[in-house]
């Protein structure tokens, strides 16, 4: 956990485990609404984050609290203690109300002390674990209470109560109110004249409050309490109430008692807040991992108990870090807003939809007999997830993945049945995305554990003949000849089989092992084109993917360079495809690679576009050769005329600026028709060819030339 600062200089918490800049903002901004003093601790003791309340309360600035650990925030005799109990709090965090444990005083800027209560609330970050503490300075009170000890020997008595700013009510024996003081009547609306003979139970909300003249001397211990006191207008107040018994000088005997009582609404509010905080997702209000936890405990102990059905469904946004990087975060926020509001609309009241954190939302579905009715309500509620959000004015299309686990053959705790239903999510994704895939104990058992993928996959990378590549033609759609291949990623694992790129790509790019398979197939295509190049006798491209992670590493250019030198590969005949979220990025650093590979004489080219809702004209800032239309506008041409109209204005667009723009995932006679006739460049699909090894891609090559014939020209297609 580290702290930085924001755009306005205030220190920003810097979230562990995926959280984004925004969630750690909107966590800062939670506790400067708190009205009582707050800060968070990590596991060690260091304060991470605290609000302005902390500040006035300590007397030292921001900047030097989140340097200090707690110990220094109380006195120096206190500090061995405290550090013991911390310790022993840590092993078993709990909430712990104020007014609960031992008293403290907190430690000034200036040295001076001041008494302070605290209250304690365990909360976890991702996967680290937080104290949050609310603390109150108690001078006030004390002060109160250190003087009411000496009124029943003070002749001031009466001026004393008058000015106290707390509600003091007398009473005798039997609880009959003898006197109140003016804080009452603003406390509670009644006139002293309208309490005095009124018992003291007069004045409490609801039963068990202790008031009867028989609880009394129970009561009457000097400690506080929290009860509910009821105001003139029938509206309750939550206060905090010291009972004290008055004790006669002359002889010890107790003669009556005294109700001390102070609004307590802010700190009331305060634990609300942070009891919301530790079981509630900040950004979309949805209960979070904890939360859904205990929920899902419950859920299966109740199942068993009835022999009923839990279903649980893992969502996983599709393409959101795609939202991210080319809208913003905030985008992202706003799109993960509304797919919250859409899944609270369509579970039911007895369903629960959580947070898991980052993309990821969960709903438990409870309270069903037969796996039909699972099914039912299952694909009910995945038809209508899928569907377009606004944000910043855009219609943004939002699609998500869904693994599916069902209590008791998927698993007989909430911890087994979220990983099977993230297998089952991941399954999904592999598919195609937008899919929604049952848990099955083949899918344990064939691998598709993220986990055991990764450790495959690293493996491989440090292997000789589990990786190859494979290369996919790309034609020129107005001759129907060969001009390229792009260069795909295959893995043949001894263990797993055959693994789909749809599979291991995902993985690579989560685990951090996409830079390197990457580099794997940078060296291997170059190596190849050379090759292609001289057995076909044709100035064939080689288009190569890179992606964000690969084109941020300082060595990467180096890295191309030593593939070109030791391939002999003329730079000219590579296509670097890059995505729309690396442009987005728009820094210098972005700027100065794509210039420096220009300068090189290497063709750049933006893959997938259509779908990183960027602009024609923001591209215009980069040395762009091409764009590839994304595959899912030209799957649906026939079936949308939005997107055939999307397609349209990119390649309008595009062939005024200059560049060349190719079809990914062409697959039918009638979408070669289609963009051939609108002038579309080069097309690259099932329709010309899969991805072959090297040995098979002259063999094929040959198949193709033979089968060759222009499309039908643009201006016929037009008429």
């Amino acid at each position: 956990m580290v702290v930085q600062a924001d755009g306005d200089g205030a220190p920003a918490i810097g979230m562990p485990s995926g959280a984004s800049e925004q969630e750690a903002q909107r966590l800062r901004l939670i506790l400067e609404a708190a009205p009582s003093a707050m800060l968070m601790v990590d596991r060690s003791g260091h304060v991470v984050l605290i609000n302005a309340q902390a500040e006035q309360l300590f007397g030292i600035g921001r900047a030097r609290l989140l340097e200090m650990e707690v110990e220094d925030l109380i006195p120096r005799r206190s500090r061995a203690a405290h550090h013991t109990y911390r310790s022993r709090y840590l092993a078993r965090p709990a909430a712990r109300p104020m007014g609960a444990g031992r008293d403290l005083y907190g430690l000034r800027g200036d040295g001076t002390e001041v008494p302070i209560e605290i209250g304690l609330n365990p909360i976890t970050i991702g996967e680290e674990s937080f104290v949050l503490a609310s603390v109150i300075d108690i001078s006030e009170r004390l002060a109160t209470q250190a003087a009411l000890e000496s009124v029943g020997r003070d002749s001031l008595r009466r001026s004393i109560l008058a000015s106290m700013p707390c509600s003091v009510v007398a009473t005798d024996l039997e609880g009959r109110i003898l006197a109140a003081n003016p804080a009452t009547e603003v406390l509670l609306g009644y006139p002293e004249a309208e309490l005095v003979g009124q018992p003291l139970g007069r004045l409490y909300s609801g039963p068990g409050h202790g008031g009867r003249a028989a609880d009394l001397p129970a009561v009457a211990t000097g400690e506080e309490r929290e009860v509910d006191y009821r105001r003139r207008d029938g509206s309750t107040v939550a206060v905090g109430e010291v009972i004290s018994p008055v004790i006669d000088d002359d002889g010890g005997v107790v003669t009556g008692y005294l109700a001390v009582a102070f609004d307590i609404t802010k700190r009331v509010e305060a634990r609300a807040r942070v009891a919301y905080l530790a079981s509630h997702d900040s950004l979309t209000g949805l209960p979070n991992r904890a939360t859904l936890t205990r929920h899902l405990e419950e859920a299966i102990r109740e199942a068993e108990r009835k022999q009923e059905l839990v279903a649980l469904l893992l969502l996983d946004v599709d393409h959101f870090k795609r939202v991210n990087d080319s809208l913003g975060h905030h985008a992202g926020d706003r799109l993960l807003l509304g797919l919250a509001d859409r899944l609270r609309h369509t579970a039911q009241d007895r369903d629960l939809v959580a947070r898991l954190g980052g993309d990821e939302f969960v709903v438990v579905i409870c309270g069903l007999t037969r796996i039909d009715e699972v099914t039912a309500r299952v694909d009910r509620l995945a038809a209508a997830l899928p569907g377009s959000v606004t944000v910043d004015n855009r219609e943004v299309l939002a699609t998500a993945s869904i693994g599916c686990a069902v209590y008791p053959d998927h698993g007989r705790s909430p911890a087994h049945m979220l990983k099977h239903a993230d297998i089952a999510m991941y399954r999904a994704k592999a598919a195609g995305r937008n899919n929604l895939r049952w848990y099955d104990e083949s899918m344990g058992a064939d691998g598709s554990d993220k986990l055991v993928l990764s450790t495959a996959l690293q493996q491989a990378l440090d292997r000789e003949g589990e990786l190859s590549v494979a290369y996919q033609p790309q034609v020129d759609l107005a001759t129907g000849t060969l001009v390229g291949f792009e260069a795909l990623a295959r893995w043949s694992s001894p263990a797993l089989g055959v693994v789909p790129p749809d599979r291991f790509i995902p993985v690579a790019e989560d685990s951090g092992l996409i830079a390197h398979l990457g580099a794997h197939v940078l060296r291997q295509a170059c190596r190849d084109a050379v090759t292609l190049r001289e057995e076909l006798d044709l100035p064939l491209r080689m288009a190569v993917n890179v992606s964000p992670r690969q084109f941020a590493r300082s060595t990467w250019l180096d890295e191309l360079d030593a593939a070109l030198a030791d391939s002999g590969l003329d730079p000219a005949a590579l296509e670097l495809e890059i995505t729309e979220g690396t442009l987005m990025d728009d820094d210098n650093d972005v700027r100065l690679v794509l210039h420096e590979l220009k300068s090189i004489g290497t063709r750049i080219v933006v893959d997938d576009f259509g779908q990183g809702y960027s602009s024609l004209a923001y591209l215009t800032r980069f040395p762009v050769d091409k764009l590839k239309i994304d595959r899912e506008f030209v799957r649906r041409i026939a079936a949308t005329h939005a997107d055939a109209a999307v397609i349209d204005a990119i390649l309008a667009m595009s062939h005024a600026l200059g560049m060349r723009v190719a079809a990914e995932g062409v697959e039918t006679r009638e979408q070669v028709d289609y963009l051939s006739a609108r002038g579309c460049d080069e097309a690259q699909g099932f329709y010309y060819g899969e991805g072959v090894p090297l040995p098979e891609v002259a063999r094929h090559a040959h198949l193709l030339a033979a089968s060759a014939h222009p499309s039908p020209s643009r201006a016929e297609g037009l008429m």
